[in-house]
Order: structure tokens, then C-alpha cells, then sequence
């Protein structure tokens, strides 16, 4: 009973978290025109691995994505519109904010490939929860 109370709260406490690291995650996946399994993988890792996140069933974190990636597809500005509304929900979070440009990073580098345009997607994140996008230039161009 205890446990499934603890999984509930935890649930309910971090909801818009994951649901901004999902778009997110969809967003800079998109921005190359493709969004690769290698990347939506990467993503998936690192719920699974996160103490706060990992209350969530994968089924329900592969379907919130494939929601934002159905979006983007059908238009790419209503889709962006749609990922930065949850994103902005963990704005005033600075920890959460920055652990979700690290992960957009992550997913950016995870097909081996951050392409520019993924670069500028990550850039705009960082104005959008108000962060250095400097500090994060500097962490993915060692891996041009």
C-alpha cells in the first residue's frame, strides 16, 4: 500500500517533468527531419535510469513522444508550439531546466551526428527556460 502511494506521488510530482523532457527530447529529434530510433532510445534510457522519472511505464513515455512526433509531422510550427508549452512548465525549476538540456544534448549526439540544426533547437531551449545557451555551446561543440 505504502508503495503504491510513494509511486503515485511521485507520479504526480514530476508529471510535467517528464512530459518536457519527452518534447523536449521530440523537439531537437525532429530538427533534422528525422527523428531516429537511436535517439528516442536515448531518451528512453535515460527515464528508465532517472530515480525521479522512472515511475513511469515506458509504454506511457513512448506514446507521449510518439504524440509530439505525430504533431511535428503533421506542422513542424504547431508541434514546436505544442513541446514548448511543456517545456516551459519546468521553467522555474533551474535544476530541472538544466538536466533537460543535458539530456537535449544527449539525444542530439546519440545518432552521431548534431547537426546544426539540432545545435539551434537546443539554443532556443536554453533561452526559452533561461539559461546560458554559452555554457551548452561549450559542452557539445567537443563533439564536432
Amino acid at each position: 500500500m505504502l508503495t503504491g502511494i510513494k509511486e503515485w506521488l511521485m507520479r504526480h510530482k514530476n508529471e510535467d517533468f517528464m512530459q518536457a523532457i519527452v518534447a523536449s527530447c521530440a523537439l531537437v529529434a525532429a530538427a533534422d527531419g528525422t527523428i531516429s530510433e537511436v535517439e528516442k532510445n536515448k531518451m528512453a534510457e535515460f527515464i528508465q535510469r532517472s530515480e525521479e522519472l522512472h515511475v513511469f511505464p515506458m509504454t506511457e513515455v513512448v506514446q507521449e513522444f510518439n504524440k509530439f512526433a505525430d504533431t511535428f509531422k503533421f506542422n513542424s510550427d504547431i508541434g514546436k508550439q505544442e513541446a514548448l508549452k511543456c517545456i516551459r512548465k519546468v521553467k522555474k525549476n533551474p535544476d530541472a531546466s538544466r538536466m533537460l538540456i543535458r539530456i537535449c544534448c544527449q539525444v542530439g549526439l546519440a545518432d552521431g551526428n548534431f547537426d546544426d540544426n539540432e545545435k539551434l533547437v537546443v539554443s532556443e531551449l536554453c533561452l526559452e527556460l533561461g539559461l546560458n545557451a554559452d555554457y551548452y555551446k561549450a559542452f557539445y561543440l567537443k563533439f564536432d
